[in-house]
């Protein structure tokens, strides 16, 4: 890819509209932009994108296309229709979460046609995309891997080339699967804490200058789950439970028992079903509050005794 290539843009979500705006702010020549949303598009035109009325529009005029959409079957849907056009499209990026086969699977399909494609994947929160400070993990050869780099650079201030097509979901879909399980553990010892007469705003503060401080703790423990701020419209658990779905998936092909996982896994399970459906996924502190996921444990001298998991 050069400075002059025309870039599409579809997909303008919750991530997809800030990265979208920022590709408009950055790129010398064109970007394109398409989705369902007027308001979406209309927000990101302010930042010098032009609409286009379809898919198809776009795949005849614009040479690399980003996507961002919400998982797999969409992938494959809005790739097909790409391939479909015989435009002037010889490159698609993908920066969704998907199963990694569904990578692998459609780069196979691209690549008789002409068209490379790429899994780049991108990681931490919408401020990170509004900034365009996002950490991506990209699966693509190293020829496509470095002409797009330059572009993932108007996004992103981390990138890692994870190896060839699927390796950027592998990546993407461990980050995940760790901070879902790190939510999960932070909040039962926030709860925890607080019980046994720690202030929470305390606790947070001591742990982040040890040695359980993460990203989950500064970011998710400190802004959602302190102030108890957990907005509609947001990653919430039925986008956790996607990802995690395509984790298990991974894990069934390469044999591998993933026992915490399936414990963090049924707290988002269990959210949907109290009062956290369609909220920000941190929520889940309150299922601790509440007692929801309370299990009766070994006593003292039976270890070993109790339920799995």
């Amino acid at each position: 890819m050069t400075k002059t290539d025309t870039i599409g843009f579809i997909g303008l979500g919750v991530m997809g509209g800030p990265m979208c705006r920022n590709m408009a702010l950055k790129h010398d020549a064109e970007v394109l932009a398409f989705d369902l949303s007027d308001a979406a598009l209309t927000a990101v035109a302010e930042a010098g994108a032009r609409r286009v009325p379809s898919v198809e529009a776009l795949a005849e005029q614009a040479d690399v296309i980003f996507l961002s959409l919400p998982g797999g079957p969409q992938v494959q849907a809005v790739s097909a229709a790409i391939a479909a056009a015989r435009g002037r499209c010889s490159a698609i990026v993908d920066l969704s979460t998907t199963p990694v086969e569904t990578a692998r699977a459609v780069a196979a399909e691209l690549a008789p046609l002409g068209i490379a494609f790429a899994d780049a994947p991108v990681a931490r929160t919408r401020q990170a995309a509004q900034e365009g400070k996002l950490a991506i993990m990209v699966g693509a050869s190293e020829a496509l891997f470095e002409r797009i780099h330059p572009l993932l650079k108007y996004i992103a201030t981390d990138i890692t080339h994870g190896g060839d097509v699927g390796a950027g979901q592998v990546l993407k879909l461990v980050n995940n699967m760790l901070v879902f399980a790190n939510t999960v553990a932070l909040a039962e010892m926030m709860v925890l804490g607080e019980k046994s007469g720690v202030a929470p705003e305390v606790l947070l503060d001591a742990v982040s200058k040890g040695s359980g401080d993460s990203f989950v703790l500064r970011n998710h423990g400190m802004k959602a789950m302190l102030p108890r701020a957990f907005p509609d419209k947001a990653f919430s658990p039925e986008y956790v439970l996607k990802d995690i779905s395509y984790v298990f998936e991974l894990a069934e092909q390469s044999g591998v028992s993933l026992p915490a996982a399936g414990t963090a896994r049924s707290y988002y399970e269990t959210a949907l079903h109290h009062g956290l459906s369609g909220r920000y996924f941190p929520g889940v502190i309150e299922l601790v509050e509440k007692g929801v996921m309370e299990t009766p444990g070994p006593r003292a001298g039976e270890e070993g005794k109790g339920e799995a998991a």
